[in-house]
């Protein structure tokens, strides 16, 4: 069952009577009383308007021309419908082999990414969405890749572990706040990024940090990760990244510029 997008107004006013009426099945079946006692604080809690809608995704409602771009932080998890779980379950087939009711399915399903219109976001946050389904992470990372201009980016808490097939053109800001990510070979692809956020990931090696090189990348964040207690850590970072100006939200020092020691073993004289 998916579950309803935030930042869309969606109290009754918005709405004209017929689209009421269309869902006044829903709003029987889920709505809460109109006032509900607390024993407990005395306080008398009043549902909102927008209450009956709360299980429905924003691209499924009538009548309005709301997309995706137009939202600040959508709540974009969501699971396969019941008739999908049936079909997978079934395999019903026609004569001919088409799943005619799968059929039907993706052609509304088609109508509904034209509407999201991620392509067009340009600031998009999309943390907490509490990934914990397969199709879920599948279902996110479709939306990821359509993300061709977006420029500020927010994935905090996601449990993410492997961002490597997204691409992300003209992203200059990233935040991956708390993921799951091990390495930087995990990352997307974004040639533009100047603002980084890693902070609270499983990241214990810098080997990798090379990969960073290419971009123009000025503050990276790797506070909370492994490779934060690595001996000469910031030296080792910014002789990796000469243009990176911030690290760990601290500018660079001039004992950052110094040589990173070389390791025990290569400082050994070697008598033969």
């Amino acid at each position: 069952m998916s579950e309803s997008s935030s930042g869309v107004n969606t109290s009754s006013g918005s709405f004209p009577k017929s689209h009421s009426s269309h869902y006044s099945e829903l709003s029987d079946t889920h709505t809460p009383l109109s006032v509900e006692h607390t024993p407990d604080s005395g306080i008398v809690a009043t549902p909102l308007p927008s209450s009956r809608f709360r299980f429905t995704s924003w691209h499924r409602l009538e009548e309005h021309d709301v997309r995706g771009d137009q939202l600040t932080c959508p709540r974009v998890r969501e699971g396969p419908s019941e008739d999908e779980h049936s079909l997978r379950d079934e395999d019903i087939f026609l004569r001919n082999g088409r799943r005619w009711r799968r059929r039907e399915d993706e052609e509304q399903r088609w109508e509904e990414r034209l509407q999201e219109n991620w392509e067009n976001c340009v600031e998009l946050n999309l943390s907490y969405q509490d990934l914990g389904d397969p199709y879920q992470l599948e279902n996110f990372t479709r939306i990821l890749r359509r993300l061709i201009r977006v420029e500020r980016l927010q994935l905090v808490d996601n449990a993410l572990q492997d961002l490597s097939s997204v691409r992300l053109p003209r992203c200059k800001s990233l935040n991956l706040h708390r993921n799951h990510l091990m390495s930087f070979s995990q990352l997307p692809k974004f040639p533009e990024i100047q603002h980084l956020c890693l902070s609270e990931n499983s990241i214990s090696s810098l080997e990798e940090l090379s990969l960073l090189q290419a971009t123009s990348i000025q503050s990276l964040t790797l506070r909370l990760n492994p490779c934060e207690f690595l001996e000469d850590y910031r030296s080792r970072v910014f002789s990796c990244l000469p243009k990176l100006k911030v690290l760990d939200g601290i500018p660079k020092l001039p004992e950052d510029s110094v040589p990173p020691k070389l390791p025990a073993s290569s400082r050994l004289c070697i008598i033969l």
